[in-house]
């Protein structure tokens, strides 16, 4: 996808474009939806990814990386609802992707719930709150996290 976004477009617009990239696995056209120095939080626990990503280059190269080492085919994103907020620039997205691991066949349903800052068409923030050992679960990597989390105490 080209990098057509503009200062027009707002929350639902973008997100939409988001979506799109993710079902892709496009790094590139997620990463042009982003501000130059956007900011990409991953709160809850989520093995094999950074606590963030800061900056667009830096989210373009971890999701290149993520996406290019994974199997799993997102198939569809199912909105559950989408939020919207006394704020004009920030929505709240629970959404469900589904997809199939291609190494496997297995299929996945992994929930998640994104908050979106966009601002001047541009996304500046996302907290992105995915299950991250549901991932990890259905990748047969959950015995792998188990592990690494004992070596820790």
């Amino acid at each position: 996808m080209p990098d057509t976004t503009s200062a027009h477009l707002g929350p639902h617009e973008v997100l939409a474009r988001y979506q799109r990239a993710m079902l892709d696995k496009s790094a590139d056209d997620l990463a042009d939806l982003y501000a130059v120095d956007a900011v990409h939080e991953f709160p809850f626990l989520s093995p094999g990814m950074p606590a963030r990503y800061q900056g667009r280059e830096e989210i373009r190269a971890g999701y290149r990386a993520a996406w290019g080492a994974s199997p799993a085919q997102p198939q569809e994103i199912c909105e559950v609802v989408v939020h919207e907020s006394t704020d004009a620039e920030v929505i709240t997205v629970e959404q469900t992707v589904t997809g199939t691991v291609t190494t496997t066949g297995r299929s996945f349903r992994i929930p998640g719930l994104l908050v979106i800052r966009v601002r001047s068409g541009r996304i500046v923030h996302v907290r992105d709150y995915m299950d991250g050992l549901g991932v990890a679960h259905v990748m047969d990597r959950l015995p792998a996290v188990v592990a690494s989390l004992n070596d820790r105490c």
